[in-house]
């Protein structure tokens, strides 16, 4: 998993409500297993018409959010099921960070277990950063996982709070599977140890 340190990037202002994750990747995309190839599908029912043509007026179809790395959303972001393939679609477009007033939290904790960063902060600020999204590619945001810090393109820092262990994880680019090779040691003596005491098993 890549690590998150320090993202500066063009921040894309999407100010729905309740955006749940049908609504970030639709169901007949699940079919795979696969972390990559979900980016091009991402939000497919509000980027694309019935005929596969793009909407223009939909924000990341528009030149100045092509390239987003951020999302700027409303209340509630990632609500409905707990498919971790929505944090896969944002990833593989290129979003590395959600800043919302809140997350559900299922949606919340495979963020951070995929290499995303969710920010939670409070309205008004979200208003705030809501305005510089809105300004496109000349506005550009910066996150700062170590510091906690969020600083608006016109020099704004929003502190934010978030879990030390998945502050830990995510600086360091650590999943589930990264965890477990950190004690790959330890777990390889209990082994060998295991297998002369028990040889039988």
């Amino acid at each position: 998993m890549q690590p998150f340190t320090t993202l500066t990037g063009v921040a894309a202002p999407m100010p729905l409500v309740n955006i749940d994750t049908d609504m970030i990747i639709p169901k007949q995309f699940l079919k795979t297993i696969k972390r990559t190839g979900l980016g091009k599908n991402l939000f497919d029912e509000m980027r694309y018409d019935d005929n596969g043509n793009e909407i223009p007026d939909f924000v990341l179809n528009q030149p100045a959010w092509r390239k987003a790395e951020i999302l700027v959303a409303g209340d509630n972001f990632g609500c409905g099921s707990s498919r971790e393939h929505a944090p896969w679609a944002l990833l593989d477009f290129g979003i590395r960070c959600v800043i919302s007033t809140s997350f559900a939290d299922i949606f919340h904790g495979n963020c951070f277990k995929n290499g995303i960063l969710p920010v939670v902060l409070p309205q008004e600020q979200v208003d705030v950063l809501m305005d510089d999204a809105r300004k496109g590619e000349n506005a550009r945001i910066t996150v700062d996982l170590e510091a906690q810090t969020v600083t608006s393109a016109d020099g704004h820092v929003f502190r934010f709070e978030v879990d030390p262990f998945k502050k830990h994880c995510l600086l360091n680019g650590l999943d589930d599977i990264g965890l477990t090779l950190e004690k790959v040691s330890a777990i390889d003596s209990f082994e060998a140890q295991a297998q002369t005491a028990r040889p039988w098993v």
